[in-house]
């Protein structure tokens, strides 16, 4: 009789579903991991001036470095050993006195700088600076600086 009960019995199991705990990416390492790349990029990048003509510094004991935030705000003036000329990365086409006061007085209205840095090879020819020197104190420019490298950078083996 017991096996009759048994079979009698209506079993109802009860099959719920318990809600689970909703997932979440969590994005926080991502980040840290993202902004230290970007931190190490911008430490390891090396801030060096560019222009537009290939340049080899004429070498001083005395020279000091510009920060990279300075260069901004400076007027750069690069002559290349050929004598030609570049303001501010833009290099001229003329070489003529007239043309390079033209383009140097238009690009001092434009930028006003607070100093100029005058770079130019050292094989450049001599009166190539003097005529910039000229057209920059024709303009009423008397903060000029005159960018040198080390001598330690100059030898062979060195770096700029």
């Amino acid at each position: 009789m017991e096996i009759r009960n048994f079979a009698h019995r209506a079993w109802s199991v009860n099959f719920v579903r318990h809600r689970d705990t909703q997932v979440d990416v969590n994005l926080t390492p991502l980040i840290d991991v993202v902004f230290l790349l970007l931190i190490f990029f911008m430490v390891s990048t090396s801030f060096t001036l560019e222009t537009q003509l290939d340049l080899t510094l004429p070498a001083a004991d005395g020279s000091a470095e510009a920060s990279e935030e300075a260069l901004e705000k400076e007027f750069v003036i690069a002559i290349s050993a050929d004598g030609k000329y570049s303001i501010n990365g833009q290099r001229l086409i003329g070489t003529t006195l007239e043309q390079l006061r033209l383009a140097t007085v238009g690009a001092l209205e434009t930028k006003r700088p607070e100093q100029i840095i005058l770079m130019a090879d050292a094989n450049t020819p001599h009166q190539r600076v003097i005529d910039m020197l000229d057209v920059l104190q024709q303009a009423g420019q008397t903060q000029i600086q005159m960018k040198t490298q080390s001598r330690a950078a100059s030898e062979p083996g060195g770096t700029l």
